[in-house]
């Protein structure tokens, strides 16, 4: 296990760069990371030069900020990048002064040798706002008139709204209240012609949600807004667009699931009165979007001239360029997963990770035709070591055909191995197979391990993705348990030793599959989602509606609230359970788990629960995370007579 052990230590070093929040703009890389040696929240944007990977990283926003975005509770990118006149603006949101601030650099011409001011700026960053309780959106517009517009949240309410870039600690001038929910603002070239997405409070933005485009005047204000409708695309169905982004100023790229899968969608918009459907590009089995939980999502980037999309095939992911609107090139990527693009010219940028390498950033230069290299970067050498994801269907729910991956023992340490099966959040998440250094924990332990990705997982489609409408907490556990006895019936795991792991609402699948038969012997969770009716009444405003199509509305459905709630039925539950949760969770209050504590342990012996003072809904302090390892560890010895 030597080679094992060396690359799991380069890839710990490397992780000292995150490459959070990727953005690439005249050939600097920008990116948010913590601070070096601070012990506190507080974060800063970093920058260095593309395709230098050796460049000490300039810090551009000093000590004092804790740069983040809770836009719709979620939040997402935190900060944003825009070219004004050969000057980066870049505009950022704090959470300790609750502002937005701005800083306006240029690129330094000749940066000497051992020096790392890649930028100049000349002035201290700059307030742009008061004080405010808002949750801005970073999708930031700047006109030619230095008015900034924005998205924001106040008060459970969102608005579109301007700024102006020479003023500080200003009051937002609120241009538009919206209905319900927006997101994704953008603008063409000209920043004349903008666009965002709208949906109801009743239904999340993948389930639907409806393109909008303005005009805008010089003054700032909205002309002409035109909700686009197509009769081939969502005049008579429920449909869902994924990142609108402008190409030129007058074309426009998005991707819509009008046929189950987010497919690209083209729009010329000469006349925003007749907007006219360029081209539309139908890949069954390909999406070009993911449910938008968070902002700032990018699978596009680029302009008409060099377009450059990423999609989800099968199991893997590729590249695709596009000029013109017409693809000519597809790069199959050697990636599980991916969590930003962007692109300069032919320069691209992508942070992602694959069953043998952890998280990277990945750069490449297509205008040099040295994409090639972007498959030679990742090393392959200790892949043997590690117990690599094998694709696994099997029947779930009514028959349905139901997709797992499966991690078998490095070694053979049992007649018939224990089985660990993974339930993921979301849940409309996925498990992609990438390298996951708990998963391979338990097979180095001689453990099998099965992640689910039960019916309501996204990345297999819309019809997929909603098998789990008004079954949550049925489906998902019935899948989990479909999936083990087709392990058992192949002869591949010991019937006797098997467990199951849940996160947040993998731990209400979780749970409620202990309950249901004598299949699993234990559960083991992370800040579990254990009370229906109580995440109705508390959670925040953006997945208030999530329920409405996985449980069924309140006022209809609200017996099924309890009956699919693990709370309810921890008094008759005899089998071991070991919870985990941090006592700042916004998310999941840990006042439920504390409910539960004492019914756990009157029933079971075995059952604990572990409560962390500093940790909030995902948890973050690397000791924290050693110790849920090795109590799980323990726990399972013990539970499973190991």
């Amino acid at each position: 296990m030597n080679n094992a052990k060396n690359l799991k230590i380069k890839q710990i070093d490397k992780k000292n760069i995150s490459f959070k929040e990727l953005s690439l703009i005249k050939n600097i890389i920008f990116w948010v990371d913590i601070i070096p040696g601070d012990q506190t929240q507080k974060n800063a944007i970093f920058a260095r030069p593309f395709h230098d990977k050796n460049a000490i990283p300039q810090k551009l926003t000093g000590d004092n900020f804790y740069i983040k975005s809770n836009f719709h509770g979620y939040g997402g990118k935190s900060y944003q990048c825009i070219e004004v006149n050969d000057h980066i603006y870049l505009i950022w949101v704090d959470q300790l002064s609750k502002a937005m601030w701005l800083k306006i650099f240029k690129v330094q011409e000749k940066v000497l040798k051992n020096d790392n001011q890649y930028l100049l700026c000349d002035v201290e960053p700059r307030q742009l706002t008061e004080s405010i309780k808002t949750n801005f959106d970073t999708s930031f517009v700047i006109s030619k008139n230095n008015l900034l517009f924005g998205l924001c949240e106040i008060k459970h309410r969102d608005y579109l709204f301007s700024l102006n870039l020479k003023k500080t600690k200003q009051d937002i001038r609120i241009i538009k209240k919206f209905d319900n929910f927006a997101g994704n603002l953008s603008s063409n070239i000209s920043a004349d012609l903008f666009s965002w997405i709208e949906w109801n409070a009743g239904s999340m933005p993948w389930e639907r949600n409806e393109l909008f485009f303005a005009m805008i005047d010089n003054d700032g204000e909205i002309q002409n807004i035109k909700n686009f409708s197509n009769k081939f695309v969502n005049e008579e169905k429920n449909v869902s667009f994924f990142q609108p982004y402008w190409m030129s100023d007058t074309t426009l790229v998005c991707s819509e699931d009008s046929t189950g899968w987010w497919n690209l969608l083209f729009l010329d918009l000469t006349d925003i009165k007749n907007i006219i459907l360029k081209k539309r590009i139908i890949k069954p089995l390909t999406e070009y979007g993911s449910p938008q939980w968070v902002s700032g999502i990018s699978f596009f980037s680029g302009n008409i001239k060099n377009l450059f999309c990423v999609a989800k095939k099968d199991n893997s992911w590729v590249l695709e360029h596009y000029q013109n609107c017409e693809c000519i090139k597809e790069l199959k990527l050697p990636f599980c997963s991916i969590g930003d693009l962007d692109v300069c010219d032919q320069k691209l940028v992508i942070r992602g990770c694959s069953f043998g390498c952890f998280e990277e950033l990945f750069e490449c230069d297509f205008g040099e035709k040295s994409h090639t290299k972007l498959l030679n970067e990742i090393s392959l050498e200790s892949i043997n070591e590690y117990s690599r994801p094998e694709s696994f269907w099997f029947k779930g729910f009514n028959n349905q055909p139901t997709h797992s991956f499966i991690y078998k023992p490095l070694f053979e340490r049992f007649i018939k191995s224990p089985l660990i099966v993974k339930a993921h959040s979301g849940p409309t998440a996925c498990f992609d197979g990438s390298l996951n250094s708990e998963v391979q924990h338990w097979t180095s332990k001689g453990f099998t391990v099965a992640e689910v990705n039960y019916g309501g997982s996204s990345g297999f489609g819309r019809e997929y993705r909603e098998r789990l409408n008004y079954k949550w907490g049925i489906l998902d556990s019935y899948d989990c348990k479909a999936l083990v006895l087709d392990l058992i019936r192949l002869n591949l795991v010991d019937r006797t030793k098997v467990a199951i792991l849940g996160n947040s609402a993998g731990g209400l699948t979780a749970i409620n599959a202990l309950c249901e038969g004598d299949l699993f012997k234990v559960a083991i969770c992370k800040y579990p989602v254990l009370d229906l009716n109580d995440m109705h009444q508390h959670t925040h405003r953006f997945e208030k509606g999530y329920l409405n199509s996985l449980i069924g509305r309140y006022s209809k459905f609200h017996n099924e609230y309890k009956l699919r709630s693990p709370i309810y039925k921890i008094n008759h539950l005899k089998k071991p359970v070991l919870l985990f949760h941090g006592k700042k969770d916004l998310v999941i209050s840990c006042k439920k788990t504390l409910q539960i504590k004492e019914k756990l342990l009157k029933n079971n012996k075995n059952s604990e629960v572990i409560i962390f003072e500093n940790e909030g809904h995902g948890f973050k302090n690397t000791n924290n995370k050693k110790q849920v390892l090795i109590k799980t560890q323990e726990f399972l010895e013990k539970t499973l007579n190991i």
